[in-house]
């Protein structure tokens, strides 16, 4: 073999090389300030996306149209109007390389496109069985079928797309945060280990789902969402007759308390439980 090639080859796997050090090294750092502290205020953050979109949302009426497949004429495969919307946005933003980050999970990830932007590295905090964790269909049942009737008003103003679109912001939030689930479970197994590995290897979800519940925890939540619904959703006016909108809502604060405490912690803990399950894969 010619020598020029021979140090051609071992420049590129030098550089190889360091650049694999480099990466385990960035991963070791994210790794290192993982912590539950960091992990709950990310947690508290998306707690106002989530306010603010059902906010958003409660701006149109319920809209049944938009979630009747008889209603439009379009080919079946697409389901509902917010089923379009749903999955060829999630088909655009495949495209744009949403779903390569280990965060986002998609509702319909069938036949999702190819990525077509530069791969970006995210770190390797997570089990790679983490992927496998996806309760979507979940979050989609609880979100049609009991959360959107106990907060947008009854009737059809015809802005369905609109109506959609906002669904979907809605989804998209609470996705995410309930996936998050997967790093409380990981940040808590690396703090206390001993304590979960033995149930772990035993398949006990029970002990698992006690180690995993803080009561104290989850009614601050649920208190929390509240006093944010009340803040961000007050009708505000400035005048003499300001006093009249007290207690006035876009959101009442009891029905973002009770999503949380009824359906969003619940879910999160199921995605820690079946993380758990497979933390030692």
């Amino acid at each position: 073999m010619d020598v020029s090639v021979v140090i051609v080859l071992i420049l590129v796997r030098w550089t190889c090389s360091v650049s694999e050090v480099e990466m385990v090294k960035a991963e070791s750092d994210v790794s290192d300030r993982l912590t539950l502290e960091s992990v709950r205020d990310s947690l508290i953050r998306q707690e106002d996306s989530i306010v603010f979109s059902l906010i958003e949302r409660a701006k149109f009426p319920l809209n049944a149209p938009t979630y009747d497949p008889s209603y439009f004429s379009m080919p079946a495969s697409y389901g509902s109007l917010v089923e379009l919307v749903v999955k060829q946005t999630e088909a655009v933003q495949a495209k744009a390389g949403r779903y390569e980050n280990p965060e986002e999970h998609p509702f319909f990830p069938d036949d999702l496109p190819p990525s077509q932007v530069p791969p970006h590295t995210y770190p390797r905090v997570l089990n790679p069985a983490a992927v496998f964790v996806n309760v979507n269909k979940k979050i989609w049942d609880v979100y049609f079928n009991k959360l959107l009737p106990l907060f947008v008003a009854p009737g059809d103003d015809g802005n369905y797309a609109s109506t959609a679109a906002r669904d979907l912001e809605c989804l998209q939030v609470l996705s995410r945060r309930i996936h998050y689930g997967k790093l409380v479970a990981e940040v808590k197994f690396r703090d206390e280990w001993k304590h979960y590995e033995p149930a772990i290897r035993a398949r006990d979800k029970k002990t698992l789902m006690d180690l995993l519940t803080a009561p104290a925890v989850e009614k601050a939540v649920k208190k929390r969402v509240a006093k944010k619904a009340s803040i961000f959703g007050q009708e505000v006016k400035v005048g003499e007759d300001s006093d009249e909108n007290k207690g006035k809502y876009k959101v009442d604060p009891a029905v973002v308390s009770r999503f949380y405490g009824d359906w969003v912690i619940p879910l999160t803990k199921d995605v820690e439980v079946q993380y758990l399950l497979h933390r030692l894969d």
